[in-house]
């Protein structure tokens, strides 16, 4: 993003107020999750732009919303790992130690995981990068959600 800045970039100010947020989905914590941070992931490519959104929330349950439009032409799967790894920088850099990490592209979460071998030689970077930011955590756990429980990540890609 340093090497293409845009000239009429105007910031944003978005109103995200926790008090109206009243659940992402319904689960209950164990008490393993007891101190655990939680990041919701994704991004968006079609024909208007690509963007990236993340939400990081605090075991007090304050939200950290996350947006970035990419200018520049890219898949959806890499715009996925662009948001991924976003969301995982900014964890780093509130050093979390324990992470719950929820994204609706079951290539990104498997891949991640192991289960799935990454053939797209695009996507290769990204998997390694991401794979050396894991390792500053004690604890993180990857988990596949639906579209429609992923909808305040999928909102501010968008």
């Amino acid at each position: 993003m340093a090497h293409q800045p845009v000239n009429n970039y105007q910031p944003t100010q978005p109103e995200f107020l926790d008090e109206d947020i009243m659940a992402l989905f319904a689960t209950k914590e164990s008490s393993d999750d007891e101190g655990k941070w939680t990041l919701f992931f994704d991004g968006s490519s079609n024909a208007l732009g690509h963007g990236i959104g993340a939400v990081l929330i605090s075991p007090k349950k304050q939200y950290i919303p996350m947006t970035v439009r990419l200018c520049f032409d890219c898949t959806n799967n890499i715009a996925e790992c662009k948001a991924y790894a976003m969301g995982i920088r900014a964890a780093i850099d509130l050093k979390v130690e324990c992470l719950n990490v929820y994204g609706d592209s079951a290539l990104v979460i498997h891949q991640i995981k192991g289960e799935w071998e990454t053939r797209d030689q695009k996507l290769i970077p990204y998997k390694a990068y991401i794979k050396g930011m894991i390792e500053h955590f004690e604890d993180i756990e990857f988990h596949h959600i639906s579209r429609e429980d992923n909808q305040l990540a999928d909102a501010i890609a968008t």
